[in-house]
């Protein structure tokens, strides 16, 4: 085991490919192809991502009721590089709903909030989380958390992997960033801006703004932050300076499903097996990742020779 991903809000997700989608209208899915049920949440996506790289991990979290065993169940299907170490509870586990229209290129997305925790499930999350550390080289954080839970609790296990010496990867919303920041700053942030382009409670609506954040991000401690901007480009920053990726390809935008995910899993997988590459090496491989991903239209991780020969469509110019 060489990762470990926490999900503190987990989902079994379901896709549906629908094309003219609108609301106020009855659609029928006719294939049973454009309908896909999955386990989710962001830890376990970038689990699953990592399965693809050829990556062990260990997928840990909190699970619920009826939908997360069916959840557990689909996971172990998938890889047997994935072991999992769930705390289970009595309330149901979440389902997320996302609609993919490819003819108007859009996508719907439909997120429930997630069944309360209790201090003492967060507190034998805790433990196996401390003892499964020992083997484990980094750990992703990721996603929402519970209605009851804040960012401190990230900030909180953030702490313990860096004291152990591990490389911590961090994709959460800014409700999340300063209280998590406050008790410890991972190596690699990535704010998730799909839901409000709004990183350390200012909205970012020109590339300055976003440059300038970026910076932020990593004056407060991280070695890389990386912000998406405009949805095929990526803001970079690191004690070196700041880079835009991007790409000349169209971004098919129903496709994005899963793409942040994606490139977090590679970066992880890239600093493991590159231990000497320099942080622009790194996200440009994850942001390689996030692009193969959007060649596929449901929640599918591109394997390692898809994002290699994305590398080629990644350009990349210095800001500051």
């Amino acid at each position: 085991m060489k990762v470990i991903t926490v999900t503190f809000n987990p989902a079994l997700d379901r896709e549906f490919i629908i094309e003219d989608f609108q609301v106020n209208k009855l659609h029928r899915i006719l294939h049973r192809e454009d309908m896909q049920m999955s386990p989710g949440g962001k830890g376990i996506n970038v689990s699953i991502a990592l399965a693809k790289l050829r990556v062990q991990s260990v997928a840990i979290g909190v699970l619920g009721g009826y939908i997360g065993r069916v959840l557990l169940t689909e996971l172990s299907k998938l890889s047997p590089l994935i072991s999992t170490s769930f705390v289970h509870i009595d309330h149901e586990t979440r389902e997320n709903i996302a609609i993919l229209d490819p003819k108007d290129h859009t996508i719907t997305e439909i997120n429930s909030p997630g069944p309360t925790v209790e201090k003492r499930t967060v507190d034998f999350l805790v433990k196996r989380y401390q003892m499964l550390l020992s083997r484990a080289e980094a750990v992703v954080l990721s996603g929402s958390l519970p209605p009851n839970l804040g960012g401190e609790i990230y900030g909180m296990l953030a702490k313990m992997a860096k004291e152990k010496g591990k490389q911590v990867f961090m994709e959460i919303t800014d409700d999340y960033i300063r209280s998590a920041f406050d008790i410890q700053v991972p190596n690699v942030i990535k704010p998730d801006v799909r839901q409000k382009a709004v990183v350390l409670g200012k909205k970012l609506i020109s590339l300055e703004d976003y440059v300038d954040t970026a910076s932020e991000l990593v004056d407060m401690g991280a070695e890389m932050a990386i912000i998406s901007y405009q949805i095929k480009s990526d803001i970079v920053a690191t004690s070196d300076g700041v880079w835009i990726i991007s790409t000349p390809l169209e971004i098919e935008i129903s496709n994005l499903l899963g793409a942040g995910d994606a490139y977090i899993a590679a970066m992880v997988y890239k600093r493991l097996t590159c231990p000497n590459c320099d942080h622009l090496e790194v996200a440009k491989f994850g942001y390689a990742a996030a692009l193969a991903k959007t060649k596929k239209l449901p929640k599918e991780m591109p394997e390692y020779n898809e994002i290699n020969e994305c590398l080629n469509n990644c350009e990349i110019k210095r800001l500051r």
